[in-house]
């Protein structure tokens, strides 16, 4: 009797570990082109609030407050000076091009395997891309830090991208979006490649920050809208110039 107790006592203790685990871990997933890859584990006596916010010595900036700008000002920005006609299919996609720039893997990103999106851009767009890879290049170089790269997730979509997205079950996907003209772009902020071949390294929330200092950058200027989306893993930019 005593041996099955112990065998009992055993089996629930184990039973309440997982529990816990269970509930105790949240987790960010990782953003791919619309699809949900890679869950990444978070400390569970880490804050949710932590998780949105910005950290500088002596300010606290959150990105949920600074990177908020809903779709509807997306949406009109990308009216504004993106295609005129957004195409509905690959298809039709493919008579836009002579419109758009080609966005390829370079020194300061990479454009990952798109399956929900293909990767052009309407010239203004390419451009802000550039910038901004520049600017996080820039800042890790001043401050003698290694070279890294960020990742684009996605980038321009049709409307058959977009309902094939919904029927996926993507929560941030809308019928109408910016990406359908061409002026928008998510960037991942989980995972980032380093370039350099030195020992010295950085950590993905370190180099989140420092996209992070890009971006509110190139928003205080005028140049971009951003969403910070935390379920998708990435910030979601439309240029607006």
């Amino acid at each position: 009797m005593e041996q099955k107790t112990k065998i009992i006592i055993g089996v629930a203790a184990v039973l309440i570990v997982l529990i816990i685990t269970l509930f105790g871990i949240r987790s960010c997933r990782h953003h791919k082109d619309g699809d949900i890859h890679n869950t990444v584990a978070i400390d569970p006596d880490k804050r949710l609030e932590d998780l949105y916010e910005v950290r500088y010595p002596g300010r606290t900036i959150s990105y949920r407050i600074k990177f908020n700008d809903l779709n509807k000002k997306h949406l009109k920005a990308a009216q504004a000076i993106g295609l005129t006609t957004p195409p509905q299919t690959r298809e039709e996609a493919e008579h836009t091009r002579g419109k758009l720039r080609e966005i390829k893997t370079n020194r300061n990103y990479i454009v990952e395997d798109l399956t929900h999106s293909v990767p052009y851009l309407v010239p203004k767009a390419a451009a802000r891309l550039d910038s901004i890879g520049n600017e996080f290049a820039d800042i890790l170089s001043r401050n003698g830090l290694p070279h890294y790269r960020f990742r684009v997730t996605s980038v321009f979509r049709t409307a058959e991208d977009i309902h094939r997205l919904q029927k996926s079950g993507n929560i941030n996907s809308v019928k109408e979006s910016a990406h359908n003209y061409a002026t928008t772009f998510d960037l991942a902020y989980t995972k980032f490649d380093k370039v350099t071949n030195t020992h010295d390294f950085m950590t993905d929330d370190n180099l989140k920050l420092v996209l992070g200092q890009v971006l509110l950058n190139q928003q205080r200027a005028g140049n971009i809208y951003v969403k910070y989306e935390w379920k998708q893993c990435c910030f979601h930019i439309t240029t607006i110039r």
